[in-house]
């Protein structure tokens, strides 16, 4: 199925990207984590792996640390009973310990099981059980609390490995064990077997599975994804090859450990290619923290390219008049020049003078306060970010790039190189990785770092992997430059009543551009016209109504102010002149609440669950298509102690067409 073009692929050059020749052998001299690990450690024992901020302090890991507490952790995990091929379940924030646990889990030949730390119960026992989990490792007492809840429904769980031992010392639980203790099992081993590392890294092979990740589950219960380390070292080969990562790159671990990319980033490219991975003392310290580092490298999604832009205009919004003339001035001056820039334009020498200037006034500085003042490559991935967002960075004088993959392939497929920015792309195919888009416009890939099949599902298996070929699911095209071009997924194409095929993922990514929009829902399959359900963005909709004075209450309050209504017209009609007449926008509403991952709503990405969405706002949808200007609404809330209630809203429906510009 192939949609029309503003939506999916028009007449391309070639729908084959060729693939530069894999790497033979083991490309980093090593051809399994451990052993690459090993190799650190004896040719650079002194240079920090990991570092660490607790109570304010850093702690540092040189590689010989790290090799040392990833033997005793994998020592002693074999002294409680973990055996090969047994599941390591992972728990908490990103914290040396657990990093060092899913190493040793790996040395040993047992199997890492990252689970978001925020996952709802079923998740988490589903994900346990279906990894074998019989040890977990948690971070701390909020973690051990949820896993001794659920034990009795994963009844594959045994031991309990805690980090962070504060809270949990009046506990009487068997099993539980500290991680000093599974060290102090673990040195009492090593010493009674000398040979103890030698011996176990011989066992490691390169197609024993690294870690078992799971895929978001749209559609579904996530499905085990395991990675090889011959995957995980191919991709980061691959994206080397590519100049995506550098040797002795300086690197902020504060993405979720159970997300491929954190696991790429964070362990197999830092190993290969020696990096310093910094972790935040707290995900509320991340942007203080991240200023002390000064990373060279950082990835961050886009909503966390937006979050920043946000902060930084509310910041602007409350300085001084001077201020605020010379930022605009200066970031405006930057963003014509960027734009310029990126059509291949060159900037003349007075220009590139007034540039300097601005760097030494504006850029520089801004860049310290962000933390991205060191940054040499800086990426984002995830879903389409918005024009206004990424031309700022790029502005601002951070070199921020788009890239594009999958967890079934190591997170890395396509990046844009240096030279070949491009809003509209992801970039070219990564060196090794093959990819081509088949007649029904779905991209398919193939080559080292792409996995064998999904863990005990053949079924899901034997649709995915077709000759060699992984099926991504995702809809789109390579254009005349061989770039490749994401429009959404393949199964989310679908019809307006008059036969317009269209991707509901374009639309909603461009409406979220707006910095007013946290997320919004399309609809129009088989519908006379498309509609959408909007989420607003509450700290950029709130700073907004705060500086005209508009009062209000709460979220649902804030949404349903007449003149916010108006703000997120205006949004819905800035996408709707990029459209065909046929594919506008007609009527919208703004729902009281956000989408939820905790309701089940969206993913722990944040990619919409099509099918929950639609039934659970039936009446909302049936709304958008009726006579009414209002719809009665009941949502379900969970109060903290476990009580339920529920709340009545009455939500306003409005035609696009009705909007007026608002004044500035």
């Amino acid at each position: 199925m192939r949609a029309e073009p503003h939506a999916a692929a028009p007449a391309a050059a070639s729908t084959v990207a060729p693939a530069a020749a894999p790497l033979a052998g083991a490309p980093f001299g090593a051809s399994t984590l451990p052993a690459v690990l090993d190799r650190n450690a004896r040719e650079h024992p002194d240079r920090v792996a990991y570092r660490e901020k607790d109570l304010g302090i850093w702690i540092e890991y040189p590689w010989q640390a790290a090799l040392e507490e990833v033997t005793l952790a994998a020592a002693g995990f074999l002294e409680l009973g973990l055996r090969p091929g047994e599941g390591l379940l992972i728990i908490g924030d990103n914290r040396p310990q657990l990093y060092f646990g899913m190493l040793a889990a790996t040395l040993i030949r047992a199997i890492p099981v990252p689970v978001y730390p925020d996952a709802v119960p079923d998740e988490v026992i589903h994900i346990a059980t279906q990894g074998d989990a019989r040890f977990a490792l948690a971070e701390d007492q909020e973690q051990v609390d949820k896993l001794l809840e659920l034990r009795e429904r994963i009844p594959v769980l045994e031991r309990i490995v805690y980090d962070d031992p504060r809270g949990l010392g009046a506990y009487d639980e068997p099993a539980l064990v500290a991680c000093t203790r599974v060290r102090e099992l673990g040195r009492l081993r090593v010493e009674r077997e000398p040979r103890f590392l030698e011996g176990a890294l011989a066992q490691v092979q390169p197609g024993d599975v690294a870690v078992l990740l799971h895929s978001s589950g749209t559609t579904g219960l996530p499905k085990g994804v395991p990675l090889t380390h011959a995957n995980l070292l191919a991709a980061v080969a691959n994206a080397h090859r590519a100049g995506y990562f550098q040797e002795h790159e300086e690197a902020v671990a504060y993405l979720p450990m159970a997300w491929v990319g954190d696991f790429t980033f964070s362990v197999a490219a830092a190993l290969a290619l020696r990096f310093t991975v910094n972790l935040p003392e707290r995900q509320e310290t991340l942007l203080r923290d991240l200023r002390a580092v000064g990373p060279t490298f950082y990835f961050a999604p886009p909503r966390s390219w937006d979050n920043l832009l946000t902060a930084v205009q509310v910041r602007m919004e409350e300085s001084t008049r001077l201020k605020r003339l010379l930022y605009r001035h200066f970031m405006g001056f930057a963003t014509g020049l960027e734009k310029a820039r990126l059509q291949g334009r060159r900037p003349s020498w007075l220009q590139r003078l007034w540039r300097g200037v601005g760097e030494l006034a504006i850029y520089g500085p801004l860049k310290d306060q962000l933390g991205l003042a060191r940054v040499q490559r800086a990426f984002t991935a995830g879903e389409a970010i918005g024009e206004d967002t990424f031309l700022y960075f790029r502005a601002l004088g951070v070199n921020l790039k788009q890239f594009y993959g999958q967890t079934e392939n190591g997170a890395l497929t396509a990046a844009q190189g240096d030279d070949e920015v491009r809003l509209e792309t992801v970039g070219r195919p990564l060196p090794g990785a093959e990819l081509r888009v088949d007649d029904s416009g779905e991209i398919l890939v193939r080559g080292p770092s792409v996995f064998r099949g999904y863990w005990r599902n053949p079924e899901a298996t034997a649709r995915a992997v077709v000759d060699g070929w992984f099926h991504t699911g995702d809809a789109g095209y390579l254009d005349e430059r061989g770039h490749l071009v994401i429009l959404g997924r393949v199964e989310d194409v679908v019809r307006t009543q008059g036969g317009t095929r269209f991707v509901p993922q374009y639309i909603e990514n461009r409406l979220k551009f707006s910095p007013y929009v946290r997320e919004a829902a399309v609809v129009g399959d088989r519908r006379p016209y498309l509609a959408a359900m909007i989420c607003i963005d509450l700290q950029a909709v709130g700073h907004w109504a705060e500086v005209r004075g508009i009062a209000y209450t709460s979220y649902a309050d804030l949404s349903q102010k007449p003149e916010v209504y108006r703000l997120i017209g205006q949004a819905v009609a800035r996408v709707n002149g990029l459209l065909p007449e046929e594919l506008r926008i007609r009527r919208f509403v703004n729902l009281h609440k956000e989408f939820d991952p905790d309701d089940g709503e969206l993913t722990r990405t944040r990619k919409l669950r099509r099918g929950l969405v639609a039934e659970r706002y039936a009446p909302v949808i049936e709304a958008l298509y009726g006579q009414g200007d209002t719809v009665d609404v009941t949502a379900r809330i969970v109060y903290e102690d476990g009580r339920e209630g529920e709340l009545r809203r009455t939500l306003r429906v409005e035609e696009v067409e009705a909007r007026r510009a608002l004044p500035a």
